[in-house]
């Protein structure tokens, strides 16, 4: 039973579906089949034109956008819809969303699974190829310095803040397409905006309430990734 928010995304192959609406109308049909029943919103709808063999998607984009706006799970008709490998499956664990394809439910853990064994497994032969270098550089004489410790350095901090400044500035984006349609709808105040934002259920970057500041904040970082 399907809870909570999705973004659906739908692909047909031509132009000539696209505007027939060949599989387009299945796809659709499909989804709504999963979602019946539970507690669910479908927020919004993708629809890519184009190409299996493609790599660039902007539809996908703008539903990855879209998910990590809303706080949403990305849902597709069929996995075929969405990759015929690997790319597109990673590309998801980037993005940092959840998926699920209406046809194969719980495909989305097995593939998180299968992949995490495969990085953890691409970890540990690195990490053992390294240990082997340092073991021979060692040997060779080679001073293997550094500091050790772990301590918490000014350049650690300085890191630590270029990570979160760049979070700051990956989240405004997402939201800057919605803060314009905002603006265009009449919502003129950060007060009217967060209020929107709120009702919506859209989450901010720590899950906390929408406010005035966090709108001028967001507003601010988009001025200055332009």
């Amino acid at each position: 039973m399907a809870e909570g928010k999705f973004i659906a995304y739908y692909r047909v192959s031509t132009k000539q579906q696209g505007r027939s609406r060949l599989g387009l109308d299945a796809q659709r049909k499909a989804v709504e089949d999963f979602l019946n029943g539970g507690n669910w919103q479908l927020v919004k709808e993708f629809t890519e034109v184009e190409s299996g063999k493609r790599i660039d998607r902007p539809e996908l984009e703008k539903a990855f956008q879209a998910c990590r706006v809303y706080g949403a799970k990305l849902v597709i008709a069929k996995l075929d819809r969405l990759t015929r490998n690997a790319h597109f499956l990673l590309g998801l664990e980037k993005a940092g969303i959840d998926f699920v394809a209406a046809d194969m439910p719980f495909i989305n853990r097995l593939t998180a699974g299968i992949l995490a064994l495969v990085a953890e497994e691409e970890a540990r032969m690195i990490s053992k190829r390294t240990k082997k270098a340092l073991v021979a550089a060692k040997r060779r004489g080679v001073k293997l310095g550094g500091d050790r410790g772990g301590q918490f350095t000014a350049k650690n901090r300085r890191l630590g803040t270029e990570a979160l400044q760049a979070r700051a500035r990956a989240r405004a984006l997402d939201l800057a397409p919605l803060l314009e349609e905002l603006e265009m709808a009449g919502f003129k105040t950060l007060r009217a905006v967060a209020a929107e934002l709120q009702r919506r259920g859209i989450p901010t970057a720590r899950g906390g309430d929408w406010s005035a500041a966090h709108v001028m904040r967001m507003k601010q970082c988009i001025e200055d990734a332009e």
